[in-house]
Formats: structure tokens, C-alpha cells, sequence
């Protein structure tokens, strides 16, 4: 993508409440939880189960695009979208 806006990109609007939100639910429920995108959505509230899964491909996509330098920082969901939380978060957020 090349604005690398998961908000616009995603298909819907995500405030930065909304990411914070999505940061921590990742947090709770890992790759490994079942039914995880149907309990990220319930955490963050107003998405549905196929919003969050895209929202977080996105996400994985940018920071792919970041870390071979197709997309610079400054044009990354991290500042666009979630208020600006760090590279390392992303990284981070990667793992989950």
C-alpha cells in the first residue's frame, strides 16, 4: 500500500483509542488463542472479527514495507494512526 495508512487501508476508520485498544488486546489473546480475531474484536469494540484480522495483516505488511525501506516511519500506521507509538512497537506487535 502506498500511503501505509492501516485507516484507510483497512476499508474502515480507526481512532487512536480503537488502536490502543487493538495493541493491548493482541497483547491478551496470542497467535495461539482460539477464536483470537472474534475476542481482539470484542476488546476493541466497534469491529468486527474480520476488521481486526485485516487491520493486523496490515500492520504486519507495513512494518515488512518499514523494515526493507519501500516505506519510510514517518508514513507508518505507528504515526498515521495510533497516535504515535514507537518502530518498536511495531516490532513487537509482530510477535503477537
Amino acid at each position: 500500500m502506498a500511503s501505509g495508512s492501516l485507516s484507510r487501508s483497512s476499508g474502515s476508520t480507526w481512532t487512536a483509542k480503537q488502536n490502543k485498544l487493538f495493541e493491548r488486546a493482541l497483547a491478551v489473546y496470542d497467535k495461539d488463542t482460539p477464536d483470537r480475531w472474534q475476542n481482539v474484536a470484542r476488546l476493541v469494540g466497534g469491529k468486527t472479527a474480520d476488521e481486526v484480522k485485516r487491520h493486523y495483516e496490515q500492520l504486519l505488511d507495513d512494518l515488512k514495507q518499514i523494515e526493507s525501506g519501500q516505506m519510510s516511519y514517518a508514513g507508518s500506521y505507528t504515526n498515521s494512526s495510533s497516535g504515535g507509538t514507537s518502530e518498536d512497537r511495531l516490532r513487537y506487535l509482530k510477535l503477537q
